[in-house]
């Protein structure tokens, strides 16, 4: 079944096996499935924090949307990018999509680090709000009806302000993120597809910075 799941989607496949490979070391390093950071080298090391993102600490903004906080944060990232992420790299190719997908993480990131930057966050939710939003432009683009794609990005809104313990910010500039690349990144043409998701990816990167500046470090 996850074999049809991933057909042509194997960057798809790849990250969601990170995710998983990631949790586990983290896991065992930490000896427990429900907080797996801080006693982790690895968790320790990859969480997106404000006042650790300094030279090679950038790397931070890219590596969190890899790790995930216990077992059920996994659990659900995986399984949403599982439902979604294939239709669309399918729809948006291989490589635009491992590009926008990073750009998305990014741009996530960028809104913590702007907004929450004493805060320690980590998960892949941030990317997958930005999946979200491509979805509907792809459903738009099939002439598909856009009822269930705007229902899943509505039923996780709300869950992003009911529950405990989300990255309201992560979400919301994963989403942004998405709205943005979303119509050109589905383009027919594969260069306008190519170079949405490069802009997007250059343009997150330079705002994963720009919070990290000496005026910005408040709370170090």
């Amino acid at each position: 079944m996850l074999k049809t799941q991933f057909k042509g989607a194997p960057a798809t496949a790849v990250i969601a096996v990170l995710c998983c490979v990631v949790f586990v070391i983290t896991a065992v390093q930490a000896r427990s499935i429900t907080d797996v950071v801080w006693d982790s080298w690895l968790g320790s090391n990859m969480i997106l924090w404000g006042p650790l993102v300094d030279g090679p600490g950038y790397l931070r903004a890219l590596t969190a949307g890899f790790l995930h906080l216990d077992i059920t944060h996994l659990f659900l990232n995986v399984v949403l990018l599982t439902v979604i992420g294939p239709p669309i790299e399918r729809q948006v190719g291989t490589g635009p999509f491992a590009v926008a997908y990073a750009a998305a993480g990014l741009a996530a990131s960028a809104a913590v680090l702007a907004f929450n930057f004493a805060v320690p966050t980590a998960g892949a939710s941030g990317a997958l709000y930005a999946l979200m939003a491509i979805f509907v432009a792809v459903a738009s683009r099939r002439s598909a009806d856009l009822r269930a794609p705007l229902v899943l990005i509505a039923v996780n809104v709300v869950y992003t302000f009911i529950a405990p313990n989300v990255s309201f910010w992560g979400h919301a500039g994963g989403l942004v993120a998405g709205a943005v690349l979303a119509w050109p990144l589905t383009s027919a043409n594969a260069r306008v597809r190519w170079g949405t998701a490069w802009i997007g990816l250059v343009l997150a990167a330079v705002a994963v910075w720009l919070p990290t500046l000496p005026t910005s470090q408040m709370y170090t």
